[in-house]
């Protein structure tokens, strides 16, 4: 999909699916942040102009399945706002974290020298990466708590400097926070990579 077509199921689900209070505050601020042009990463997943949103769109495609697999197999239900606020926002501390820089790369093609633009991170709210999600977005709406253990656990283990008996812990007591790990991989390693490499 296009980074226009994205940006418009973005906006669908949204509007469809978030209706807490501070929600139109929250697209406020996504509407003059970088969110939907970011990159995902600087040099992994998503790397490209656009990629934090389709990441997010994609997180949240993986999450609503694993979501609905686990209300047949475990009797756990996550309601349809749960769904998009996490997985469409797990990553929203990456907004406005990215900095385009050039350096100087030979054409393969013509052997010519030129500068080709990069991404580089320039964080100015330093606060880890999942809780600086839960922080940001709980300036917003409110998260409860299942939620909140969910976006600050999407790592899972490698990327938590915790304790991994909090890691462990906080999946034990909160499987969305499992399932959002699990939709966090998916779509970057499944989806994104292959993406990437076709």
């Amino acid at each position: 999909m296009t980074m226009m077509e994205n940006k418009a199921r973005f906006f669908q689900i949204f509007h469809e699916k978030i209706h807490r209070e501070g929600a139109d505050k929250l697209l406020d601020f996504l509407e003059k942040s970088d969110f939907f042009t970011a990159p995902a990463s600087t040099r992994y997943h998503g790397a490209y102009e656009g990629g934090l949103l389709e990441h997010s769109l994609n997180v949240y495609d993986c999450l609503a399945d694993l979501c609905a697999r686990a209300k047949d197999r475990y009797g756990l239900e996550y309601s349809d706002e749960t769904i998009a606020v996490v997985g469409l926002f797990h990553d929203i501390c990456k907004v406005n974290f990215y900095k385009v820089s050039y350096r100087n790369a030979k054409n393969e093609t013509t052997g010519v020298w030129e500068k080709v633009p990069y991404y580089t991170i320039e964080d100015t709210l330093p606060y880890g990466h999942g809780e600086k999600s839960v922080y940001m977005l709980s300036s917003f709406i409110h998260l409860d708590r299942e939620e909140a253990f969910a976006i600050r656990y999407h790592m899972g283990f490698s990327g938590s400097p915790d304790d991994k008996q909090n890691v462990s812990r906080a999946m034990e007591l909160f499987p969305l926070a499992l399932f959002t790990s699990f939709a966090d991989s998916e779509a970057a390693f499944l989806i994104e990579s292959r993406n990437q490499e076709a």
